[in-house]
């Protein structure tokens, strides 16, 4: 049965809509179709998108490793200060991220907590490289994952789980037989959402990696260099962003629409 709606809610939700939808809709109306081949054919764009890809796939897949176990804890685990460990794992969703970059620096800087040590013991340093791209999209995007992930631990049937223990299975073997493979959509959502706001990152990336052509500069980076230098090229850019966030929320509605 569907549920009729007053005129004054379809008013306010068609000004949101149209708010959220306009901005988007120009790009496109915007765009150079007529040179898009040309323009995505440039070193500096196939370096950027290069850069980009590579970066965010890594990324996403080290989000996931590390993501998958950190979302069991906080869905199992009853100990003291889980509510805590929680909280500061998705606050980088919520974080500025040039806050994030400055955080970043200052743990793994050369004079960081951990950077100083990397640099004076072994003579690595983090920052400004391509491994600080992937560590800035990793921090930004993984607690999309872990969300994801942990929501669909805690509705899981853990009577499975608890069968299994009882057949003698080892933890380990009911978190990666039984556990994985029941939250594996969500694994899946997760994985694609989190290489989206990789692919997207922009704040923690430029602040903590920099943005040198070729080396560390991703699309956004470039978009955002562009704006003042070829608005036109920087239009293409985003248009490419846009297309692939979009396909990435499309492919991934059923995941979170309730009742589904």
């Amino acid at each position: 049965m569907k549920t009729k709606l007053s005129l004054s809610v379809k008013v306010l939700a068609g000004v949101a809509a149209a708010f959220v939808s306009l901005p988007l809709l120009s790009i496109l109306i915007r765009t150079p179709w007529a040179d898009v081949a040309d323009m995505l054919s440039q070193k500096s764009t196939r370096d950027a998108l290069s850069v980009s890809l590579q970066t965010s796939v890594i990324a996403a897949l080290i989000s996931c490793v590390f993501g998958v176990p950190l979302a069991w804890l906080l869905a199992r685990s009853s100990a003291a200060g889980i509510s805590v460990v929680r909280i500061i794992c998705i606050t980088p969703m919520v974080l500025p991220p040039v806050v994030g970059g400055i955080a970043l620096l200052t743990a793994f800087g050369r004079q960081g907590i951990v950077g100083q040590y990397l640099y004076e013991w072994w003579g690595v340093s983090l920052p400004f490289t391509r491994t600080a791209v992937v560590m800035a999209q990793v921090f930004v995007a993984m607690p999309f994952l872990v969300l994801a992930v942990e929501a669909a631990f805690r509705q899981s049937d853990q009577s499975l789980e608890q069968a299994a223990r009882t057949l003698g299975a080892s933890p380990s073997r009911v978190f990666f037989t039984v556990a994985i493979p029941a939250a594996r959509p969500a694994i899946i959502a997760g994985l694609a959402l989190a290489w989206a706001r990789s692919l997207g990152e922009f704040g923690a990336s430029i602040t903590f990696a920099g943005s040198f052509p070729g080396r560390t500069q991703t699309l956004p980076m470039a978009v955002y260099e562009l704006v003042s230098v070829d608005y036109r090229l920087s239009l293409v850019l985003s248009l490419v962003l846009i297309f692939i966030s979009v396909g990435v929320l499309a492919s991934m509605r059923d995941r979170w629409m309730v009742g589904r």
